[in-house]
């Protein structure tokens, strides 16, 4: 493949005309994501949100995430919220033609963001030095499992693995039973340093008119997430988990109809929810007047405080404590379409789809009051905005 040969892309290949609404802190700024699953892809999103143009760059079986089960028909429901307000388009990087076509398109991108294992991206011919060569003002964002370095930086990496690895699963179980956590923190975590990298990164850009390579890896946003816990100071026993259980107190409780957690770490919180539990007679004794004292004794003050919970509802405890008592009924997801105060922030939107008709999901993660960016559309089927429907988008 020769780089110098490559003809730039028409004007427009970053002008979108699907962005409506206001402009946003990143309009104008084009990206080409390459990733798969949720963290460069949801990162890609995280940018989308704040105006960037964002074309996704899937192969011809599609994003992996397009095959994870779902009740959806014909579509994906983890795919659509991982990839709103982006653009996608279908190219074989292992066929000449298609490499030239992404070369294309990396001429006036601001960035690319891929999650290819390492020696990839060298093999198809879209590392970082070819790609800085041909664009130097690009910011070429790579996520990996394990970084750049070291024995396990050709590993593929995934987010309950990390979870694993890292000690997240021995704290989040009941010893000596670990638990994983799902939801994907560790992948999401991963996607809000893609954004925040990235964007410091155009920002840098700015001042010096040079693009760089932004590293993110599932292993460094694992242990990021637990800074607090990542202490160890000087000759200390390895025993970091001591400091961070709050006792048999805080945490999940059942009620009358439903689960209710609740936190009673301070001593105002500990004695409001004595006094709003009828238990005031444990709000002054000594045996129970600090977090460590209630965790040793939880044994006993568990059972107290359940028989007392037994006599309301999770959603009655929650008005009742009010702020009291830091606390919330066990929902599910569903129930948070129509939360007042998710309604009240306008976190989620109606969102026009192809197949769908319409469906309901996030609209923001950020809040801009100047430049609170353009309305979010949906996520791309599969080659939607390839060359047969690209006229006039700069994507032909």
């Amino acid at each position: 493949m020769t780089i110098a040969s490559t003809s730039p892309p028409p004007a427009s290949a970053f002008d979108n005309p699907a962005r409506e609404g206001p402009r946003g802190p990143l309009s104008g700024i084009g990206v080409l994501d390459l990733s798969a699953y949720i963290a460069g892809p949801y990162g890609c999103t995280l940018l989308a949100d704040q105006g960037a143009d964002v074309i996704k760059v899937e192969p011809p079986a599609g994003d992996n995430l397009r095959a994870y089960p779902s009740t959806l028909e014909g579509e994906n429901r983890a795919f659509l919220g991982v990839n709103r307000s982006k653009r996608g388009i279908v190219l074989d990087l292992k066929q000449e033609a298609d490499r030239r076509r992404l070369l294309a398109l990396v001429v006036q991108a601001d960035v690319l963001v891929h999650n290819f294992r390492p020696g990839v991206a060298e093999r198809l011919g879209i590392d970082h030095p070819r790609l800085e060569a041909i664009n130097p003002r690009l910011i070429y964002c790579a996520v990996t499992g394990y970084g750049e370095e070291g024995p396990l930086c050709g590993k593929a990496g995934y987010d309950q693995v990390l979870q694993a690895m890292t000690g997240m699963c021995v704290l989040q179980g009941k010893p000596p039973v670990p638990e994983l956590t799902y939801g994907s923190p560790v992948d999401y975590y991963a996607a809000a340093l893609v954004a925040a990298g990235v964007s410091s990164a155009l920002f840098e850009r700015e001042r010096s008119g040079k693009g760089q390579y932004v590293g993110i890896s599932l292993l460094r946003s694992a242990l990021t997430m637990q800074s607090a816990r990542m202490i160890q100071a000087e000759g200390e026993a390895h025993d970091i988990s001591r400091d961070m259980r709050s006792g048999g107190i805080t945490g999940l409780h059942p009620t009358k109809d439903g689960y209710l957690y609740l936190s009673a770490n301070t001593p105002r919180f500990w004695n409001a929810l004595c006094e709003r539990t009828g238990l005031q007679s444990l709000a002054h004794d000594p045996r129970y007047d600090s977090v460590r004292k209630r965790a040793e004794h939880a044994g006993e003050l568990v059972p107290l405080l359940r028989e007392a919970l037994a006599d309301r509802s999770a959603l009655e405890w929650e008005e009742q404590f009010g702020e009291t008592v830091p606390c919330s009924a066990v929902r599910h997801i569903e129930e948070m379409f129509e939360h007042p105060q998710v309604r009240a922030e306008n976190m989620v939107t109606r969102i026009a789809h192809p197949l769908l008709g319409h469906y309901r999901g996030v609209s923001r993660a950020i809040k801009f009051a100047r430049t609170p960016g353009p309305e979010p559309f949906a996520a791309p089927l599969l080659g939607q905005h390839d060359r047969d429907g690209a006229q006039g988008q700069g994507l032909d």
